[in-house]
């Protein structure tokens, strides 16, 4: 895993040599093991380097035999063995052991058709010096960053927001549609970044610049509707032999690998694919736990570590804890961020880098076999909105007399969540369950001068915009590819990205390999949520692999106590920071909407964790990267 960043210069001047090193440098966490650089003419490429595979020539950039081509390559591709050996029988002869070579030669050969070849997790660029021409691309799922923008007629480019932030020409002023978004998505989402005139790269699509002109193409799209008919039990077979396979592509490395084991189902078929390979006590695996007992898994993070006798370790998030690694967190995070398990992902990353340099995970699968519970909400909602309005009031009007809980997942929770986007079409009211604000709150929110300066947006427009793209015309393949475009591509794995690569910790996804996403997707949607079982043709397809306490526990989700938080050990942080002095002086909120939301939940009226957590992180954003 590396980091990479990069300047092309329309006017053909030169580079400075020292702003790029300083843009490199905001990179190091992601590749503290060398550094290199190209230039040419206009052109100048930086590059971090976490030395995972080919740890003795793999340095990057790297440049072509004829020098016309050059690359930085921030990933792994996983195929890279059978891609060289396809080159090889081509006659190209490879200098190294590194898949940035195979990379390069298949670009070389193929161009921008290699895209359709590769299988890994990847951003990367390419700069062909004889067309002057940049070429660069993110992997199918999301799962590198690329972020980029023109300032002072030049293309500038780089793994991470705060390494372009470096560039002198860039200012440090805040997209209002990017704040709105923000607080209905709890990140922003792509093409947008938090600073206006950078843009994220989206997931599966390529970039070329060339004569001052950014071109963007998709090259690639989750085939829902390509139906496959396999009945349960041939789709278990094959479901199997793809995760084994696609797990044994991501342990190829030349260091130490271990497993991010929380004890759900998705992480226990990652232990349950290695150990089919290797014995359990050459298998490290790592698991957070709390204090408070509705959001700690140990029972079943160790009750999965005894069944395979890997070499277990774990650690607690106390909140004294979190106190301390709170400030860590936010100095790393250059984009408001308020999904809260981006610290006990940190704090797991951060232990588990202690270990091992590269860590297997569980990403992915809630978006393939639809394995929130929201999947299952989306149906009754569907019910509830054929209700009579009078019966609608009165569910409201119960929901608010429901105590409120600072458990995980409380009904009261739950309740007021659901009602909240119940009414919404089609996977609409998935968004407004995962929002911090729905869209009427948003209104109650804003100052009225940042109301007009977002009066034009409307920040579902985004998903109206994508779901175009997807060609099923059915409701759960519609479903699966929203969470798969949003929710896990802008918060899943970035949260993951950004957390593990704090630490340099490389961390890889089984269930996002190209083979079995593309295998996943194309199974009916019946076989993913069945009745009231979420991820039901996994479950089949696991259940002899794993203790039957794990293939029948329902969805936990790596949630953490922030609630009770808020009310005690975070409490001071939250009245300075929502404070009527700082909240005016933003020019951004109504501070009697804050204060009204801030004393609910202290008060115990109202969980708005959500709401608080979203307003903490925005403003711990704001402190730290808008100076």
């Amino acid at each position: 895993m590396c980091g990479i960043t990069g300047i092309v210069d329309i006017n053909n001047t030169d580079i400075s040599r020292d702003v790029l090193k300083k843009m490199n440098d905001r990179l190091i966490s992601r590749g503290p093991d060398d550094e290199g650089f190209y230039f040419s003419n206009h052109v100048g490429f930086g590059h971090r380097r976490l030395s995972i595979i080919d740890i003795a020539s793999g340095q990057q950039p790297m440049i072509s035999k004829d020098g016309r081509f050059t690359i930085i390559l921030n990933g792994e591709i996983y195929n890279f063995l059978e891609l060289r050996a396809q080159l090889e029988k081509q006659g190209v002869q490879f200098k190294t052991n590194s898949d940035t070579e195979v990379l390069l030669e298949l670009f070389i050969k193929k161009g921008a058709d290699c895209l359709n070849d590769l299988n890994g997790m990847f951003a990367f660029a390419i700069w062909d010096e004889e067309k002057n021409k940049l070429f660069a691309a993110r992997d199918r799922m999301g799962k590198k960053p690329f972020y980029y923008t023109l300032v002072d007629n030049k293309f500038i480019f780089a793994s991470e927001l705060k390494a372009i932030l470096e560039y002198p020409g860039v200012k440090r002023e805040f997209d209002p549609i990017a704040v709105q978004h923000f607080f209905t998505y709890e990140y922003v989402p792509a093409p947008y970044s938090i600073i206006k005139g950078i843009s994220k790269l989206r997931q599966a699509h390529s970039l070329t610049f060339q004569s001052g002109k950014v071109e963007i193409k998709p090259y690639w799209n989750q085939p829902f509707g390509e139906t496959i008919d396999d009945d349960e039990k041939t789709a278990s077979k094959k479901l199997l032999d793809l995760l084994d396979q696609a797990t044994q592509y991501r342990l190829i490395s030349d260091v130490p690998v271990g497993v991010f084991l929380s004890g759900g189902i998705d992480s226990s078929a990652v232990v349950a694919m290695i150990a089919r390979h290797k014995p359990g006590k050459d298998i490290k695996t790592f698991a957070i736990n709390f204090q408070e007992a509705s959001y700690d898994e140990s029972l079943y993070s160790s009750t999965v570590a005894k069944h395979f006798k890997t070499d277990h370790h774990e650690k607690t998030l106390t909140s004294s804890l979190m106190l301390d690694i709170l400030p860590q967190v936010m100095d790393y995070m250059d984009e408001p961020f308020a999904d809260g398990s981006i610290l006990p992902t940190y704090l797991l990353s951060q232990f588990t880098r202690e270990n091992v340099t590269v860590a297997l995970g569980g990403d992915g699968s809630d978006e393939l076999f639809a394995g929130y519970p929201t999947f299952f909400a989306n149906r009754v909602a569907n019910v509830y909105q054929k209700f009579p309005a009078v019966f609608k009031k009165a569910a409201h009007g119960a929901a608010k007399l429901l105590p409120s809980s600072d458990k995980n997942m409380s009904l009261d929770f739950k309740a007021r969540q659901f009602l909240s986007g119940a009414d919404y079409d089609g996977v609409l009211k998935n968004q407004i369950w995962l929002s911090a604000f729905n869209l009427d709150d948003q209104k109650s929110l804003y100052g009225n001068s940042f109301l007009r300066k977002v009066q034009n947006s409307d920040s579902l427009q985004l998903i109206r915009d994508e779901m175009k793209r997807c060609v099923s015309p059915l409701s759960g393949d519609q479903l699966l590819y929203f969470y798969q475009k949003f929710y896990m591509c802008d918060d899943i794995l970035v949260k993951v990205d950004r957390a593990s690569m704090a630490h340099s910790l490389e961390v890889r996804a089984p269930f996002l390999d190209v083979n079995v996403v593309d295998y996943v997707c194309r199974l009916p949607y019946a076989l993913k949520l069945k009745g009231v079982t979420t991820k039901y043709i996994l479950k089949k397809a696991i259940h002899r692999h794993l203790p039957a306490m794990i293939t029948q526990r329902s969805k936990k989700g790596f949630g953490i106590p922030i609630s009770g938080w808020l009310k005690n050990e975070l409490k001071p942080i939250l009245l300075d920071t929502l404070s009527k002095k700082r909240i005016e002086s933003d020019g951004i909120f109504n501070w009697d909407f804050v204060n009204q939301v801030t004393q609910e939940h202290l008060n115990g009226k109202r969980n708005n964790r959500k709401q608080l957590f979203s307003l903490l992180m925005f403003h711990f954003w704001k402190d730290r990267f808008l100076y």
